[in-house]
């Protein structure tokens, strides 16, 4: 089996389950960090004659992070397309088990059972707080309706402010965004890398928590140790 992954969080999931398979990923796949494999370009913008001289028997997506004219110019070369949909945590339980299945693995590999479990009951704070979550600035941008790392929050405690918006990913001016007095605001360090100099000082007097972007928003062996890591990062926010 030969398999191309067009997603990071899916990448990590092939490659410590099943060594050998992946035969190729995109530049942004960080994890393992000793991945190594033929690099074919972007999330957004795979080139489709190294994915093609590959030679792969499978090519992995997402319907998010991935564009359907790319994945429709792979489909009509001859290549098999799995397209994956994650917009909440059961969701992407599902996914990963039917990816590896499509990848040839004999069985659930551990981490998966792992990572259920843990989210089978995460520890609930004694109180659910308000949160505001850019995801990018210059412009704006903040998590919406529907996504995966909304649920994630939510499972944790904290609610999207911009959870009933009508855009997945809505854009808003920084006024409006103070304006919400959420009790915390949450900056991910993926996909707009905010640190702890860049991002906070637009949210004077406002809690801050800064997370793992791999923990908030990739579905795969991190999803085990995600409730920890982000509740801590989340309890920190308050002190």
């Amino acid at each position: 089996m030969r398999v191309v992954s067009l997603v990071p969080s899916l990448t990590e999931a092939v490659a410590v389950s099943l060594p050998g398979v992946l035969v190729g990923a995109t530049d942004w796949c960080s994890h393992p960090p000793d991945l190594d494999v033929t690099r074919v370009g972007g999330t957004k913008n795979p080139g489709l004659d190294p994915v093609l001289a590959l030679a792969p028997d499978l090519v992995i997506a997402n319907e998010e992070e991935n564009r359907a004219p790319d994945l429709t110019a792979l489909r009509e070369a001859g290549v098999e397309v799995l397209v994956t949909e994650v917009r909440d945590v059961p969701q992407a339980f599902a996914e990963l088990a039917r990816v590896l299945d499509a990848c040839g693995a004999p069985s659930r590999p551990r981490w998966l059972d792992e990572a259920e479990r843990a989210w089978a009951g995460p520890p609930e704070p004694e109180h659910r707080r308000t949160a505001v979550v850019p995801v990018w600035r210059r412009p704006w941008m903040v998590l919406g309706r529907d996504t995966f790392a909304g649920d994630v929050l939510s499972r944790l405690g904290v609610d999207n402010a911009y959870a009933t918006h009508a855009e997945r990913y809505p854009r808003a001016p920084l006024d409006e965004l103070r304006s919400t007095a959420p009790d915390v605001v949450v900056l991910p360090d993926e996909p707009y890398r905010f640190t702890a100099d860049d991002g906070p000082e637009a949210f004077t007097g406002l809690p801050c928590a800064l997370v793992s972007g791999r923990h908030l928003t990739w579905y795969g062996p991190s999803l085990g140790e995600a409730p920890r890591v982000l509740g801590a990062a989340l309890r920190a926010a308050r002190r």
